[in-house]
């Protein structure tokens, strides 16, 4: 039988509603959502760790994470490079969630572009749908991708919340 994998929850006030952040043993982030999308993060965890196969306990600010992020809200926008994450996706899904995590600060991108950095430029549907799928929103900046007329698109978290992420970041839209 497979180990139980321990996971430490705490939440964040931020300008913009309040945050869940989920880090493992080892101080790498497994999931960042909002409260109300607590729901959704617990089936990503399910999918990704294994339903049964975690245990959420509560902890003030486990391995630094809550207080990286703090910062993130308070200006600091580069503290996201630094945050390790674990996620256990597909091996298209991991590709678009590094792609993700190379999208400069301050910048958008469209899915066509996030399918074409990943080799598959025929594949905006299916980039889309990872991008979608990220359980590290935030520190995995799904938020700076934008459709190819610079529109707002699609964001978990709600449009409101994506448009004031690329403000926070820099982005002129």
């Amino acid at each position: 039988m497979a180990e139980t994998l321990r996971l430490w929850i705490d939440r964040l006030a931020t300008p913009i509603g309040e945050l869940i952040v989920v880090a493992d043993d080892d101080g790498k982030l497994r999931a960042v959502d909002w409260t109300e999308h607590e729901g959704r993060m617990k089936g990503l965890l399910d999918r990704f760790c294994g339903k049964a196969r975690y245990t959420l306990t509560p902890a003030r600010d486990p391995h630094g994470v809550t207080s990286a992020m703090r910062r993130y809200f308070k200006g600091n926008i580069a503290v996201l490079h630094d945050l390790p994450v674990a996620t256990n996706g597909t091996a298209f899904q991991t590709s678009i969630w590094r792609a993700l995590r190379r999208i400069e600060d301050g910048t958008t991108i469209s899915y066509a572009d996030l399918a074409t950095r990943i080799g598959k430029p025929r594949a905006v549907r299916a980039a889309g749908l990872a991008n979608g799928q990220n359980p590290v929103s935030i520190v995995v900046p799904c938020h700076r991708v934008i459709g190819s007329n610079g529109s707002l698109t699609g964001y978990g978290g709600g449009l409101g919340r994506k448009q004031w992420l690329l403000a926070h970041e820099g982005v002129r839209l």
